[in-house]
C-alpha cells in the first residue's frame, strides 16, 4: 500500500493525473518508507517513556546475574506492593548459565521504609563485599524502594492489605506491575527477622547512617 500511493499526482489546472520524472517519484517514495520505518521505533519510545513515568517497568538496568543476601532485624515500610516480574541480564552474561539471560523475581515496592540494622552480602568467590549500616540510634532510611527477590523469609504484618489485584492496578506504592500479573497491596508493612535473597534493589532516597563496607569471610 505505501509504495502505491502518491505515484501520480494531479495539477490544480487540470485535474488530470500526470507521471512525475522519476527521480522526484523515487525521492517521494524513499521518503514514505522511511516515514513508516520509524513509525514502530517512535511508537515504542513512546511507550517506554509512559511506562516509565507511570512505573510500569521494573528494574531499568542489565543485572550481574549474581545474587546477594539482604537481612535486617526490622524493616517498617508506608504504601506496599508486592507481584510478580523478570529482571534480565547483559547479552551474553557469564552468569546466565542455562537461564537464558533472565531471572523470575518478586517485586515488592516501598512507597517509604525506614530500616534497623541492614546488612547486604555478595559473595565474590571466596570472599564476600559485606555492607552494614543503621545499627546506631538512626534507622537506614528509603523512599521509593525496589527490592527484586527470588527468596524472602520474615515475621511480617500488614495493614489494610489486599490480596490478588491485577498488578497493573495497584496504588499505594506508585508503582504498576504488568497486566494480569497476581499481586497484592497494603497500606503498611512491618518485617521482623527479614532476610532476603536478591537480584536488583533501586531507591530514590537511600541514606546509610554509619555505613560500613568490608570484605569478609562470611556474608549476612
Amino acid at each position: 500500500m505505501a509504495s502505491s500511493v502518491g505515484n501520480t499526482f494531479e495539477t490544480p489546472e487540470s485535474g488530470s493525473p500526470q507521471v512525475p520524472d522519476g527521480s522526484a517519484r523515487r525521492g517521494r517514495v524513499r521518503g514514505r518508507r522511511a516515514a513508516i520505518m520509524a513509525v514502530p521505533a517512535v511508537a515504542i519510545t513512546a511507550g517506554l517513556a509512559i511506562m516509565t513515568a507511570e512505573g510500569a517497568l521494573g528494574v531499568q538496568f542489565a543485572i550481574s546475574g549474581m545474587p546477594f543476601t539482604v537481612t535486617a532485624t526490622q524493616m517498617d515500610g508506608t504504601g506496599f506492593e508486592q507481584f510478580g516480574g523478570l529482571d534480565n541480564m547483559a547479552d551474553n552474561s557469564p552468569n546466565a548459565g542455562d537461564t537464558g539471560g533472565q531471572v523470575l523475581v518478586m517485586t515488592s515496592a516501598i512507597k517509604s521504609a525506614t530500616i534497623t540494622k541492614l546488612c547486604q552480602s555478595v559473595d565474590l568467590g571466596g570472599t564476600n563485599l559485606l555492607i552494614k549500616a543503621g545499627a546506631g540510634d538512626k534507622k537506614v532510611e528509603a523512599t521509593d524502594l525496589s527490592l527484586d527477590s527470588t527468596d524472602l523469609s520474615g515475621d511480617a504484618s500488614f495493614t489494610n492489605i489486599e490480596i490478588g489485584n491485577d498488578a497493573s492496578t495497584l496504588t499505594k506504592a506508585g508503582v504498576k506491575g504488568p497486566l494480569g500479573v497476581f499481586s497484592q497491596q497494603a497500606d503498611t508493612v512491618h518485617i521482623a527477622n527479614l532476610r532476603q535473597t536478591n537480584y536488583a534493589t533501586t531507591a530514590g532516597v537511600f541514606k546509610l547512617p554509619g555505613l560500613k563496607m568490608s570484605f569478609s569471610s562470611s556474608g549476612c
